[in-house]
């Protein structure tokens, strides 16, 4: 049996419910990818040029810092990485996750919360990030999904 873990970013809380969802469907660990300087509501306005989200995500190589760089990422095999989607794409914090480990070996399964929006250009950056890693076709969930959707979700994945 491979060893799981659940990484995840969420502003919100969406992401964060279904994480922990997730983590105990999959029997992973879980751990949350934390901005060292935490998100303000008015920092996730799409609809401000200035909020910091808009212009992180204007700049493709934009790395806001993590509050720690402790996931147990070598332990594991196959890695959940959970965000919401912004701008079609995973957030740039997630980019500075993928950036902080060797995830040569491992697999790793994107999985995203939104109300209806794809994952875009994200998967081929996450494909690229994730140097050494095999990744999975991400999968958009709503954020009321139930931990036994999550469990088939997991089992028809085979890992």
């Amino acid at each position: 049996m491979s060893k799981k873990l659940v990484a995840y970013f969420s502003a919100s809380g969406s992401t964060s419910r279904l994480s922990q969802s997730l983590a105990a469907a999959a029997e992973a660990d879980l751990y949350e990818i934390r901005p060292a300087v935490p998100y303000q509501r008015g920092d996730l306005n799409w609809m401000d040029k200035k909020a910091r989200s808009t212009v992180e995500m204007a700049d493709p190589n934009c790395r806001p810092a993590m509050a720690a760089a402790d996931a147990p990422v070598a332990e594991a095999d196959v890695i959940f990485l959970g965000f919401p989607i912004w701008w079609y794409r995973e957030p740039a914090i997630i980019d500075t996750f993928l950036e902080a480990y060797d995830l040569s070996g491992k697999t790793v399964v994107p999985f995203f919360t939104s109300g209806g929006s794809p994952l875009g250009e994200g998967q081929g950056r996450i494909e690229k990030l994730a140097k050494g890693a095999k990744v999975l076709n991400g999968k958009r969930f709503s954020g009321r999904t139930s931990e036994k959707e999550l469990k088939a979700w997991v089992e028809s994945l085979a890992l």
